[in-house]
């Protein structure tokens, strides 16, 4: 029923299940409300503060730590809204007493700015004894003005003496490269003479003379410019005095945001008379929640109908998979044709992650850094799954750390023999096996291009699966299947090159047969034999692009690389001033800015790159991307959160 309306919206909205959908016309029998104009007040509030809010942040800059941006919103009971919105016209009016302050200091200070200029013209002038706008005597007639040049007495003198009978007078008072302030003084009997001279030496009148000694306006303008100041001073202390209604302004922001969200919606409703009709999507699993909230809320049907080909994606994911899901829409949600990519890309990711980063110490850190932020700021949930998707990152990094014997480079080792004098190496310090990026660095490669075929198997083994799911079946075994065992016979020839002859043979067989197999099948969709036959072997061209791909993983080796050797020389050069008091302060500075800056660099690096191997060499070989993410009606502010009941 329509009068049940607001009370169903403010459930929905607070619920934050269902995604409003959009009808091009309303059913038969039905209309749409105008809003329009709420909309516009609410747009003009929003503004209001908006501006508040920027004036209190220029002038009262709020104190926040470094760390402030990991906070999540603070949590406020549902009644809390009622208290928000019954104070919002106070809110209001204490908005507009803020911008008004702002336009009398900025008017003030426009003010200054002009009477700054005055000053400046009068200051050439500040020795003159007599006003600006002295006119003619009875006898003589007074020239006040500037040339556009540099005058002295003897070059002034020479200037005014053009007209041999010209008799004059002068006196100069301020005189520079480009301006030169003088008073001429002529016969009234010769004033037309003594024009037409000054008119060829470029002399102009001043703009604004004045009635006043130019000592005495000096003064005065010195003196309004001081209350002009005072005046400024007072407005920023009346605006400081409403810095504590800051977090109202802001509350009271996000209300009237989710009260245009709620009339955003009202728009999309079809209603009659006594009845609306919502229609929306909401995911399969909440359907039975959504059915009770709307039923809790008043007398109302819920139909289900299937979602169509435009619905759109709702990711769903385990706590391993979820921090991943960012990376995912970053690049664009599923479409309908495409199987989630998330829980794949997620153990690619911090599996990457950690081998290119590959430092246990610097792991460690990753993994109390977020930790700390997660259990301490307490973020929202988009901040947690960014916190989570480093601190999964950084367990990757401490597992390769310790396969590379990386623990803030070699450290160990170079604390060891800076304190005892005794040569050690990490692999002598560790209890276990390592790898060493520098010694081992071909034996590195090969697994980082061994990884990367099993990263492009398992994207093809996707993209088979997403073909046979749709009935391509010949688009499954022919067009993805044949490349996977040529590829997988490639692998088992390579490896039968370091190991057992017998691999070879069997390596050549499963590639030449997917071969022929290729050649066979790729021109199928051409006319004529020798069509389908140009079309096979032209195929074949594309493995150049699949070496191309595998080559592309040796980012593993080389920023694995990057991050130890870095380490390494910041450790080398932290012991150079020995072990004494001067050399042990020194040794520390160095380790913790060059540690610092490993971090930095190599954190940013392993991130982009390891998108990078996701991004290109996976998804290119089935995602296609394009969905529409799910975005439900629910309580979007930055301010506050509403805590769930179940009374309602």
């Amino acid at each position: 029923m329509k009068k049940d309306r607001k009370r169903i919206l403010e459930h929905l909205q607070n619920s934050s299940l269902v995604q409003i959908r959009h009808n091009e016309l309303p059913e038969e029998g039905f209309s749409r409300s105008d809003t329009a104009a709420q909309l516009q007040q609410f747009d003009r509030n929003t503004g209001l503060m908006k501006q508040a809010l920027k004036i209190l942040d220029k002038t009262v800059p709020e104190k926040k730590g470094l760390l402030a941006s990991f906070k999540g919103r603070r949590e406020i009971e549902p009644e809390d809204i009622g208290k928000i919105a019954s104070a919002s016209p106070k809110v209001v009016g204490i908005c507009n007493k803020i911008i008004d302050l702002e336009k009398q200091r900025a008017d003030t200070a426009a003010e200054r700015i002009r009477l700054k200029t005055l000053l400046a013209q009068l200051e050439p002038w500040k020795s003159l004894d007599i006003p600006l706008n002295t006119s003619d005597t009875a006898t003589t007639a007074v020239f006040i003005g500037t040339f556009p040049k540099m005058f002295d007495d003897v070059s002034l003198s020479e200037a005014l003496a053009q007209d041999e009978d010209l008799v004059f007078n002068y006196e100069i008072f301020f005189s520079s490269s480009v301006l030169t302030c003088a008073v001429i003084y002529v016969p009234k009997t010769q004033r037309e003479q003594a024009e037409n001279i000054l008119r060829t030496l470029g002399f102009t009148r001043p703009l604004n003379p004045t009635s006043k000694i130019p000592s005495e306006k000096i003064k005065r303008l010195e003196k309004k410019d001081n209350e002009l100041v005072k005046k400024i001073s007072e407005a920023t202390v009346n605006i400081q005095k409403y810095a504590k209604y800051r977090m109202s302004i802001s509350d009271t922001l996000d209300y009237y945001n989710l009260r245009a969200d709620k009339y955003r919606v009202i728009s999309e409703l079809d209603q009659s008379r006594n009845t609306f009709i919502l229609y929306g999507y909401v995911p399969e699993e909440d359907e039975k929640e959504l059915e009770a909230i709307c039923l809790k809320a008043a007398d109302c049907i819920v139909e289900f109908t299937d979602a169509g080909d435009d619905a759109p994606v709702k990711l769903k994911n385990n706590k391993f998979a979820e921090p991943a899901e960012s990376i995912v829409t970053m690049y664009s949600p599923p479409s309908k044709y495409d199987i989630d990519p998330t829980p794949i890309l997620a153990f690619f990711f911090y599996f990457f992650f950690g081998m290119m980063f590959s430092d246990a110490g610097y792991g460690l850190l990753l993994v109390i850094a977020t930790t700390i932020g997660i259990c301490v700021f307490k973020p929202d949930k988009q901040m947690r799954n960014n916190l989570k998707l480093f601190q999964y990152c950084g367990v990757a990094t401490i597992f390769w750390g310790l396969v590379f014997g990386s623990i803030f480079g070699d450290a160990p080792a170079v604390f060891y023999k800076m304190f005892t004098g005794n040569e050690i190496t990490m692999a002598q310090l560790l209890p276990w096996p390592t790898l060493d990026t520098q010694k081992d660095a071909l034996t590195i490669m090969i697994l980082s291009i061994a990884l990367g075929l099993v990263h492009i198997l398992v994207g093809m083994g996707c993209k088979f699966y997403v073909c046979i799911r749709q009935k391509k079946y010949a688009e499954a075994f022919f067009d993805t299947g044949l490349w996977m065992t040529m590829l997988i016979g490639f692998a088992i020839l390579a490896a039968g090159l370091a190991t057992l002859p017998v691999l070879i043979t069997i390596g050549e067989i499963i590639a030449i047969a997917s071969a022929a197999g290729l050649v066979l099948t790729q021109g199928r969709g051409k006319k004529g034999i020798f069509g389908k036959l140009i079309g096979g072997v032209a195929s074949l061209y594309d493995i150049t692009s699949y070496i191309s791909d595998l080559l592309s993983y040796s980012r593993l080796l080389a920023l694995g690389l990057t991050t130890g050797v870095m380490a390494q020389v910041f450790n080398m050069l932290s012991t150079l001033m020995g072990t004494n008091v001067i050399g042990i302060i020194f040794m520390i500075v160095i380790f913790i800015a060059g540690h610092a800056i490993t971090i930095g660099l190599n954190a940013l690096g392993s991130y982009v790159h390891t998108m990078r191997l996701q991004y290109v060499e996976m998804f290119s070989k089935f995602y296609e991307g394009g969905g529409k993410k799910f975005e439900p009606f629910s309580v979007n502010s930055k301010n506050f959160k509403i805590k769930k009941s179940d009374k309602n």
